[in-house]
């Protein structure tokens, strides 16, 4: 992928095109079909001018000239003729619709699938800058918008283009001395596209970012329905809907208004190039200059000529539009990945687990407005950390929050990297190695459980989405979730709602920790995993997990500090760097930052 700054200036038309390298003979294809459309529609003028042409010259007509001499015989040629020009006529315009149409959804399926697989490439830090109705709002209604053009947009221009460049050709042929009255409108047309055009093209950019907005918070709200509900908010919850929802439908105003004024003004200017055909070629009839089939034929390429202009601002509005889409997904395409997996492939029964940080800094970018500018402020969070953590120990983290336990699981699974130092598994930089063979080496079990919607089996098997009911079965049997799972109305195939909302806390906290044993890994991590239960389903957790945590590594982040009495090493953190360690008795017995917390929660 490329720097967004190395394609930021190149027109969004170029990229696409770079973009839809591989569909070349398609758009060529449907480029021809559409081309051919209108150079058969643009037949029955000329067949009008001909039949008027025989019926007031006969034998004298230019199809007369051709051969053909008796009158019926030239009417039932040219009978043929638009039988002819009319089917071919529709086929190109089945043939120009079916491969635009094909090619517009086809586009759109690897334009969505592209953007959401490299978001999926892109490091956590991404998402955590940017909002998931903003995401969204690319991924649907951006891709959704370019596939409207390509839908029609694009046949229709490449159609207008057709028109004017066969008819003003045919004009500067036949009628060189009034053919530049016919075509003075153009330059003033063409100005004032690419005018409003560049008016519009900034216009267009903040509808796409209000929309964007207006689609965070709509999936923000939805999310947090519970909270809105249990704190009476709805009224402002609407309002700022409502707000955003004014803001969108302002900045379309505003695009609006600057589009719909094209049509009305090139209309008037359009109309000058038909008067000045209508007058100036009929007195060239009257003085015996040009024939009366040939200035009927006129007429009428006069009208298909100027009329189709005046869709220019429809065609750009709908162009701009897709244009600023496909802005917003390219940019995406074309964000570089800071997080770059290595070379080194890890053989996962082949670990140890064996953990080491050395030396280690880290400091997050918190960014923040104020004034009208963007500011951003390096926020701290490790200073030269150093711990080893031996191969199937079970160690814990402690601290107040913002100490950094949360940032040393992140730096483990390379969601972040170190900006010094060195994080190691069994003795090699987690840096080197591939990046999915280093996460399938660990067992990730959060506090903040996310469950998908489908049933537990689906989701205790996430991961390992091939797991037989036996081998889901026991890991959650492990996990001390296979009871509560079988009282289920469907037991395994209980559908848990979104998010697992039909689910307890502790349920879902066993599921989760189903779903990471069911992988079997070397590395368990438990991030504050029995934070948000009650006493009983602490309990139960606990149990497992003396279990589940026998022959691996296993970390602990944990705030209370009866779950981690049995650790085989304790680590206090504090702003970053490890102030205390040892065991449980060691650690209360030095009366410091852990004996505190301590004494607290036991109520001492």
């Amino acid at each position: 992928m490329t720097d967004p700054t190395d394609t930021a200036s190149q027109h969004p038309l170029a990229r696409l095109l770079r973009y839809a390298r591989p569909h070349q003979r398609a758009i060529r294809a449907a480029t021809l079909y559409s081309f051919l459309n209108k150079l058969f529609d643009l037949a029955p003028p000329i067949l009008i001018g001909a039949a008027v042409d025989i019926v007031v010259s006969r034998q004298d007509s230019f199809i007369a000239k051709l051969g053909w001499t008796q009158v019926d015989t030239q009417l039932w040629i040219l009978a043929g003729l638009t039988m002819a020009a009319w089917g071919a006529e529709s086929v190109f315009e089945y043939a120009y619709a079916l491969k635009w149409r094909r090619l517009a959804q086809t586009v759109q399926h690897e334009l969505r699938v592209d953007v959401y697989r490299h978001m999926q490439e892109l490091e956590l830090g991404y998402f955590e800058d940017r909002s998931t109705g903003g995401l969204m709002s690319v991924l649907n209604d951006d891709i959704n918008q370019l596939e409207r053009f390509l839908d029609d947009g694009a046949n229709q221009l490449i159609q207008l283009l057709t028109t004017v460049s066969l008819v003003g050709g045919l004009f500067f042929v036949v009628v060189p001395s009034v053919a530049w009255m016919t075509l003075l409108p153009m330059p003033l047309v063409i100005w004032g596209s690419v005018s409003i055009q560049r008016r519009l093209v900034p216009r267009y950019r903040e509808v796409r970012e209000q929309v964007g907005l207006l689609n965070a918070q709509l999936v923000n709200n939805l999310g947090g329905v519970a909270t809105i509900k249990s704190f009476t908010a709805e009224a402002h919850e609407v309002e700022r809907i409502t707000a955003l929802s004014r803001a969108y439908e302002a900045a379309n105003s505003r695009a609006i208004k600057l589009s719909s004024g094209f049509v009305p003004v090139i209309r008037m200017i359009i109309v000058l190039g038909f008067v000045a055909i209508l007058v100036f070629g009929g007195q060239m009839v009257l003085a015996g200059q040009l024939n009366v089939g040939v200035y009927s034929v006129l007429v009428f390429m006069t009208q298909r000529l100027l009329w189709p202009l005046t869709k220019l601002g429809q065609l750009l509005d709908q162009y701009q539009r897709a244009m600023a889409s496909t802005t917003r997904a390219l940019d995406v395409l074309d964000t570089r990945a800071k997080i770059r997996s290595g070379d080194v492939r890890l053989a996962i029964e082949s670990v140890r687990g064996e953990l080491s940080f050395e030396n280690v800094d880290f400091h997050y970018d918190r960014h923040s407005e104020g004034d009208g500018a963007e500011s951003t402020e390096h926020v701290q969070i490790l200073q030269g950390l150093s711990v080893r953590i031996p191969a199937g120990d079970t160690v814990a983290f402690v601290g107040a929050t913002g100490a950094g336990k949360s940032t040393l699981i992140k730096l483990i699974l390379r969601f972040y990297d170190v900006e010094a130092g060195r994080v190691c598994l069994d003795g090699i930089d987690v840096r080197e190695l591939e990046l999915a063979s280093l996460r399938r080496a660990i067992g990730l079990v959060s506090q903040d459980v996310f469950l998908f919607h489908g049933s537990v089996r689906e989701n205790i098997a996430y991961g390992s989405f091939d797991a037989s009911l036996d081998a889901v079965m026991t890991a959650a049997k492990a996990a001390e979730a296979h009871a509560f799972i079988m009282a289920l109305p469907d037991g395994y195939d209980t559908i848990v709602g979104e998010r697992g909302q039909k689910l307890s806390g502790g349920q879902r906290q066993r599921v989760s920790i189903a779903r990471a044993l069911l992988l079997d890994p070397p590395v368990l991590i438990l991030d504050e995993a029995t934070s948000s239960v009650d006493n009983e389903t602490e309990a139960a957790i606990q149990r497992s997990l003396e279990r589940i945590t026998k022959g691996r590594t296993t970390i602990v982040i944990a705030h209370r500090l009866s779950t981690i009495r049995r650790a085989d090493q304790t680590f206090v953190l504090e702003r970053g760097r490890v102030v205390e360690q040892g065991q449980h008795d060691e650690l209360v017995a030095q009366a410091g930052i852990y004996a505190s917390l301590w004494r607290v929660q036991t109520g001492s």
